[in-house]
């Protein structure tokens, strides 16, 4: 048995790439950010936060949605799988890249709310009905 499973937070560093093919699929591409905080140890020595660039892939419907919502700095939760594909460049150099092929995306970052949009508050808990009546019929 085997497991190859990758899950992320991170940020986005830019807008994705998005590109569509002849035969109806699309692919949509970008560097998302995974950042360790810093943090003093117990005899004061400064240990610096890290980051962490991966190359994120999404394919056909989820390529879609990144294209029309994802934007640089978005907050995002990815699940999916490495991948590592080779490729020679223009001196004929072999090259690698390891990708992170998403496989699920959800979007973190709260939907921003335009000039003068009223955000209704939520709803306030064991809150008595609109009617006035708290009798229950069960």
């Amino acid at each position: 048995m085997s497991v190859n499973k990758v899950i992320l937070m991170g940020h986005t560093g830019k807008a994705p790439d998005f590109r569509e093919f002849d035969n109806g699929g699309c692919v949509a591409t970008f560097s998302l950010a995974t950042t360790k905080r810093g943090y003093t140890t117990k005899d004061g020595r400064q240990i610096p936060e890290r980051t962490e660039w991966h190359n994120v892939v999404l394919q056909n419907g989820l390529a879609k949605v990144a294209n029309q919502y994802v934007k640089k700095g978005d907050k995002l939760y990815i699940e999916g799988e490495l991948r590592t594909r080779s490729y020679d460049d223009a001196q004929g150099v072999k090259r690698y890249v390891t990708e992170i092929v998403a496989t699920d995306m959800e979007m973190l970052t709260p939907k921003a709310t335009g000039a003068g949009a009223q955000v209704p508050p939520p709803p306030v808990p064991d809150a008595p009905a609109p009617d006035g009546n708290d009798d229950l019929p069960f």
